[in-house]
């Protein structure tokens, strides 16, 4: 930290004695010693202001990203349907047999042909998670699939996503619900 300029210390103690401290006991005064002022170079020029009216600066708002989430966003119609498997599904993509690369390229496309297409739910097949010790190394692209749809360009236009019904792959499969 550079020590404080004298204008600067001057102005840093007025703006301290006009504090009142938010207890109501007894603020204790610290005494802390000033810095010996250091010889200027040159003075410093402030910047030529602007002739006429300058608007004031816009404040910065940006809008909310919805994405993909595990729970909320559906209607009780939905989830009802969602939990009894009553419901034909629009589109299925099946990323068994691929590699992270291949299966993150395939559900990107596909997305985005359901969404030109103007489908309501798609059927991610992923397969099961299945814990063990290399080399049995499976389970990595349903493990990655979350953050793949919470990142992907399309995630505003996708509602949430659900653990799919056993007679769509139970804890192997995902529904995508998608906006209209």
């Amino acid at each position: 930290m550079r020590p404080l300029s004298p204008e600067e210390a001057a102005l840093w103690a007025r703006v301290t004695a006009s504090i009142t401290p938010l207890s109501r006991e007894a603020a204790a005064t610290k005494s802390q010693p000033q810095p010996a002022p250091e010889p200027q170079a040159k003075p410093v020029q402030s910047p030529a202001k602007p002739k006429g009216r300058v608007p004031p600066p816009r404040p910065v708002t940006s809008a909310p990203v919805r994405r993909a989430t595990i729970h909320g966003n559906l209607d009780s119609h939905w989830e009802r349907r969602l939990k009894n498997g009553n419901f034909a599904v629009d589109r299925t993509l099946d990323l068994h047999g691929m590699n992270l690369t291949q299966a993150y390229e395939a559900l990107d496309l596909a997305l985005e042909r359901a969404i030109a297409a103007g489908d309501r739910l798609l059927l991610l097949v992923t397969g099961h998670h299945r814990p063990g010790e290399p080399p049995v190394q499976r389970g990595k692209i349903r493990a990655a699939v979350h953050d793949w749809l919470a990142v992907s360009r399309h995630a505003e236009r996708i509602a949430a996503v659900r653990s799919a019904h056993r007679r769509h792959g139970g804890g192997g499969s995902l529904y995508l619900i998608l906006r209209r």
